[in-house]
């Protein structure tokens, strides 16, 4: 049986799932092919309404996306796939002079609402629901600002703890956001902060 785990995590790693934590597994048997060592982290987010929401759409076997990982806005972790079997959440990609990265990566999708836009003095998101201007990241080093959903602090510390026992598990070299691997994407959004959040690694 192989276990990781890191001194800095709550979680550990039990034949390629994630223990620990209070982590929800669904099945997802759409998935099936061998991933082998993932050397690479792509992070995104959900756009959906919650995170159990998203990942029981994830899993749906006429849905031709899915992801290893979910994390929610409260910190609450649903594995659907096992590390060493490939997930479909990068599609069409290329980083570092390889393509098709779903084959070498582990996916981990964040809760959150994504891009907003101002309606009235309100921010709706892509699904319709309003979020409160203190959930709003403004991003304004463009000609005009966007909005976008802003992640929370729990969700941060705990997407650190899932990263950190997942380098310490496999050779992972990159953690990059889904538009740094495609132009099709853009997130996680500027919200994450991946420059800022990706020193620790």
């Amino acid at each position: 049986m192989d276990v990781f785990s890191s001194s800095n995590s709550s979680f550990s790693i039990v034949n390629h799932r994630l223990m620990g934590g209070g982590v929800i597994h669904l099945e997802c048997p759409k998935n099936r092919r061998g991933l082998g060592e993932p050397d690479m982290i792509i992070l995104h987010y959900t756009a959906g309404s919650s995170a159990i929401s998203s990942a029981k759409f994830l899993v749906r076997p006429d849905v031709k996306a899915s992801a290893h990982v979910v994390i929610g806005r409260d910190g609450q972790v649903i594995q659907l796939v096992p590390f060493n079997i490939e997930a479909w959440h990068a599609g069409k990609s290329s980083y570092g002079g390889r393509s098709e990265l779903n084959h070498y990566s582990i996916g981990i999708e964040l809760d959150n609402l994504g891009q907003l836009r101002q309606e009235g003095g309100k921010f709706v998101a892509e699904c319709g629901k309003e979020v409160p201007v203190k959930e709003v990241y403004t991003e304004d080093s463009g000609e005009e600002p966007t909005y976008w959903h802003d992640y929370t602090d729990r969700q941060m510390r705990v997407l650190n703890e899932v990263c950190s026992v997942l380098v310490d598990a496999y050779p992972i070299g990159d953690i990059v956001g889904h538009s740094e691997v495609t132009s099709r994407k853009v997130d996680p959004g500027p919200a994450l902060r991946v420059a800022e959040w990706i020193q620790y690694y």
